[in-house]
């Protein structure tokens, strides 16, 4: 029976978690309330999971159970409290939904020798038991979850180290972690085969596309010229004389990027049209597969096909692409895809799990068409001018994925209106992007340094899970009359210094409020940025605070006392400067890898003071005060040599550049502090004078002594 429970408990979460939606609607109309999933095998100190329907008035209780030896049940649900190694929490999502959480409430590390404390662990198996959570209303069981909780210790190492020291591996034969490709948090990356987080499932969808090399994370092949790969049998009679014995760290292929093969199409007659046939049901996706729509159509996004743009071509699944379409306008267009309806595009998709999704469509609005239009001839005097409202600029979609089923499709549709006395070119822009898990997963910044252009990390520190919540700094982006309540926000990019602001409607009033114009200006300042921690690195753990530090702010001149007059208001903080300090830690894949160092917060205060033209009697309504924000990043230089000492700094006596007199030239020819003249020159100048000085050795006094000897002993 034991192994029964186990096997009914080890039922994957992940599919669970797919169908909690889909049995919201049954359960609200039956009135009754359901655990979604109903088992669950926990091997962390955390578990997960819903209670789905009518739950205003419905009350958990949790006890410990276990199965009966004569009938091998685990009994009825009950409605009694008992006291167990757990904390049970709930959080209301919506009106027919509450997320349960279990979290033990234990340490799992081993007990040490000396140590008395019993929450600890005395074996590797620290926590084996079955639990039961029951909803009751009043003291009558309404639904029951069953968790199997088997739990190792956590082993530790003797010497654990600082945990404010990060070290970093030699970055010139291996990347700074195991799995390169792994770039999304806690989510499964596509053609990634060494990401943890993919499942058994989602591995084989791509385990025949793997990111080849150390990218992803594999061993690259030694090349053909090693000696240790030829072997006796094939190698030819020069080999062992001309073959290269050299490690592994210095394997050619280490660097390499791999985006996979790619399949060169087949040129034929224009004339020769492909028939699509009709698609077939869809059980479940694998990649590469068309997605099909509700009514059994493929499910299209313009895209290039051969060149050439198409309008309706089938998105296949866990393919990204990014496409522009170019479309000269001599009049309005009328028709899809320039001309399109929310009602149009919020289509219903087969989910591939015996459902389907329907896609959630969001409007952006642009007034400047600059990036999407290029002038071109004048239109004739007959023709009217070109005046066309809501033009569908571009449309970018999001699929978010979980095994071989599509979970959620979004939508971004970009519309501007397009006003020109001339025909235009208008280059429409199209993507899809497959996003592995929920639809609140979020892409990191880098891997694991920051990369410029992406966005800064940040969060703040959420008590009850113990991890932070990621967040974004942002600065302000005003659009269309440029005041305060209508300008957007843009995130903060790293490594791009920006500089913007809005403008801040400030009535005229004698005497001027101004308590509420600072309280205001503080608050529309502080909406910029929420957050209290920024990510060191573009890769953050969410529970490691060591990856995250706090974020300071400063107000300039603080100091200075605010007085307030009859017609001005001071200590106002109408500018936020944003200040990161940067530092390239290393390269990685010969990409160079930035860490932020510090980010700083500053408020500028100035003064706001009534302007009446000269007179009190010129004073207007509405004044508009400016509000701004900036962010600047700055690079900490890497100092690579040690600094001289006094002794380096000072002695002049043998540097030829700082003294009047050179000692090494003395040693001319052999020295080459001597720059008058080529050395090549001077070597031979100096040999000659070498040559000299023997030849005048040789015919001088010593020899011709022993010449008149010679003679006299001759004679």
């Amino acid at each position: 029976m034991a192994n029964v429970i186990d096997t009914l408990f080890s039922a994957s979460i992940s599919r669970h978690v797919i169908c909690v939606f889909l049995f919201i609607s049954l359960v609200y109309t039956q009135n009754t309330v359901v655990f979604q999933p109903p088992f669950v095998t926990a091997t962390g100190p955390t578990v997960t999971a819903f209670l789905l329907g009518n739950t205003s008035d419905v009350s958990l209780s949790l006890r410990t159970v276990s199965p009966s030896n004569t009938t091998g049940s685990i009994g009825s649900p009950s409605c009694t409290d008992e006291a167990t190694r757990w904390v049970l929490t709930k959080e209301q999502i919506g009106k027919t939904a509450v997320r349960i959480k279990l979290r033990l409430n234990q340490s799992l590390h081993f007990c040490g020798e000396n140590e008395t404390s019993t929450n600890c662990c005395t074996k590797l198996l620290c926590v084996l038991e079955a639990l039961q959570v029951t909803a009751c209303v009043g003291n009558t069981p309404k639904a029951s979850l069953l968790v199997q909780a088997t739990i190792n210790a956590r082993l530790f190492p003797a010497s654990a180290g600082n945990d404010n020291k990060t070290v970093i591996p030699n970055q010139v034969y291996q990347p700074l972690g195991p799995c390169p490709c792994d770039l999304t948090v806690r989510v499964c990356d596509i053609r990634c085969c060494c990401d943890k987080d993919c499942a058994s499932e989602d591995l084989k969808l791509f385990a025949s596309h793997c990111l080849p090399g150390p990218f992803g994370g594999q061993v690259s092949p030694d090349p053909d010229y090693q000696c240790s790969v030829q072997t006796s049998k094939n190698s030819p009679d020069w080999f062992p004389f001309l073959c290269v014995t050299s490690p592994p760290e210095n394997n050619p292929y280490l660097g390499l990027f791999y985006h996979g093969s790619t399949i060169t199409p087949k040129s034929g007659p224009s004339f020769q049209r492909q028939i699509v046939s009709a698609p077939l049901p869809v059980n479940m996706y694998v990649q590469g597969s068309p997605i099909i729509t509700l009514n059994n159509q493929y499910f299209s996004i313009p895209q290039r096909v051969l060149g050439r743009c198409v309008n309706g071509a089938p998105v296949a699944f866990l393919e990204n692409f990014q496409v522009e379409c170019v479309t000269l306008l001599r009049s309005c267009p009328t028709g899809s895809p320039l001309q399109t309806l929310p009602a149009d595009l919020s289509l219903k998709v087969m989910s591939g799990q015996g459902g389907n999704v329907v896609v959630h469509v969001t409007d952006k609005v642009v007034t400047d068409l600059n990036s999407f239009i290029s002038k071109n001839n004048a239109l004739s005097s007959a023709a009217q001018k070109l005046l066309c409202e809501n033009v569908t600029l571009a449309l970018d979609y999001k699929f978010f994925w979980q095994g071989n089923g599509i979970t959620a499709v979004t939508l971004t549709r970009t519309i501007g209106t397009l006003i020109s006395n001339v025909s235009v070119s208008l280059t429409t822009r199209y993507s899809a992007v497959f996003l592995n898990g929920n639809i609140t997963a979020e892409p990191n910044s880098g891997n694991p340094g920051y990369q410029v252009g992406k966005p800064v990390i940040a969060g703040t520190m959420d008590n009850e899970s113990e991890s932070i919540q990621r967040a974004f700094i942002s600065i302000w982006n005003p659009v269309g009359d440029g005041l305060c309540s209508t300008a957007e926000k843009k995130v903060v990019l790293f490594g791009k210094n920006s500089t913007s602001g809005c403008l801040l409607p400030v009535g005229q009033q004698t005497p001027p409020q101004c308590n509420l114009l600072r309280e205001t200006v503080t608050n529309l300042q502080a909406s910029l940025i929420t957050s209290t921690y920024v990510a060191k690195r573009g890769n953050p753990d969410l529970l490691n605070l060591t990856d995250w530090m706090n974020i300071s702010f400063v107000t300039l001149n603080s100091s200075t006392a605010m007085e307030d007059t009859a017609s001005t208001c001071s200590g106002i903080p109408s500018h936020q400067h944003i200040l990161v300090w940067s530092l390239v830690t290393g390269l990685v894949e010969g990409v160079p890898q930035r860490e932020i160092r510090d980010l700083q917060i500053r408020y500028t205060l100035s003064t706001w003071a009534q302007d009446c033209g000269g007179g009190n009697s010129l004073c207007e309504d509405i004044q508009l005060f400016p509000i701004t924000s900036s962010v600047t990043f700055i690079d900490i230089p890497v100092i690579t040599e040690p600094p001289k000492a006094r002794f380096q700094i000072n002695f002049t006596e043998y540097d030829c550049n700082r003294n009047d007199v050179c000692w090494p030239e003395l040693a001319f020819p052999i020295t080459r502090y001597y720059t008058g003249e080529p050395y090549s020159q001077s070597l031979a100048k100096g040999m000659i004078l070498v040559f000299c000085f023997i030849t005048a050795s040789i015919l001088g006094t010593p020899w011709r002594q022993i010449r008149q000897v010679w003679h006299s002993i001759a004679l």
